[in-house]
C-alpha cells in the first residue's frame, strides 16, 4: 500500500473547504474498521485514509503550513499504513473511571503482546506492539499501544478464497474472542495484496 505524499494533501486553506465532507466520508470509512474486544478494549484499523485524515487534522490543529512540518508528519504517521502483508491498528484500553482505569492498567501488563487474529484454519496471529517506544512500566501498561499483524501468504490467500476472521486477546485479566462481521472483514481485507503465484 503506497505511503502518503505532500500530494496527497490539502493545503490548509483548501481543507478547510473539504473538511465537513472528508471528515463525514472518514467516519463512516472507519465504522468497517473497529472491533471491540470485550467491554473495555477496541481495536481500530488504519488505513491510507484513515492517516492522511490524522495528517489533515494535525496539520490543522498546530498551524503547520511550511514543508519541514508537513514532511515530519508525513514520517511520523506514514508508518502506520499497513504494507499489504499485514494489519496495523491503534489499541485502546477504555475505562471511564479513572480509578477503575489505573487499576485496570495495573493488571493488564503485557496485553498488547496477547492480541491476536486468526483466519480460519490458521494459527493465531500476535500482534507485534508499539515498536516506536516502549508504552508499558514496571507498574502499569498504557491505555494505548501500536499494532502490527503480519500475515504468511497462505492467510492471504484463505481470506481472498472467503475464510472467516476471527480477533481474540488471551491474556489472564482479560480474555475475549470473538469472529468478525463480514464489514468488517471485508475492509481489512482491503488493505492486503494477494500473493502472486510463481
Amino acid at each position: 500500500m503506497a505511503k502518503l505524499s505532500r500530494d496527497d494533501l490539502w493545503s490548509l486553506e483548501e481543507y478547510a473547504q473539504e473538511r465537513p465532507a472528508f471528515r463525514a466520508r472518514v467516519l463512516a470509512h472507519k465504522k468497517t474498521r473497529q472491533v471491540a474486544l470485550g467491554q473495555h478494549a477496541r481495536l481500530y484499523f488504519e488505513d491510507a485514509l484513515t492517516i492522511r485524515y490524522q495528517i489533515q487534522e494535525m496539520l490543522r490543529i498546530e498551524r503547520v503550513f511550511e514543508p519541514a512540518g508537513i514532511a515530519e508528519e508525513l514520517e511520523a504517521y506514514n508508518p502506520l499504513i499497513p504494507d499489504g502483508q499485514n494489519w496495523k491498528a491503534t489499541f485502546m484500553l477504555e475505562y471511564e473511571d479513572p480509578a477503575e482505569r489505573a487499576l485496570r492498567l495495573g493488571e493488564l501488563i503485557g496485553i498488547e503482546d496477547r492480541v491476536w487474529m486468526q483466519v480460519a484454519g490458521c494459527d493465531r496471529v500476535y500482534a507485534i506492539a508499539d515498536e516506536d517506544l516502549d508504552r508499558e512500566t514496571a507498574d502499569k501498561t498504557s491505555s494505548v499501544h501500536f499494532l502490527r499483524f503480519e500475515l504468511a501468504p497462505s492467510m492471504i490467500s484463505a481470506l481472498n478464497a472467503g475464510a472467516a476472521l476471527g480477533a481474540g486477546i488471551d491474556h489472564p485479566a482479560y480474555p475475549a474472542e470473538l469472529v468478525l462481521e463480514d464489514a468488517v472483514r471485508e475492509s481489512l481485507l482491503a488493505d492486503l495484496v494477494a500473493p502472486t503465484l510463481n
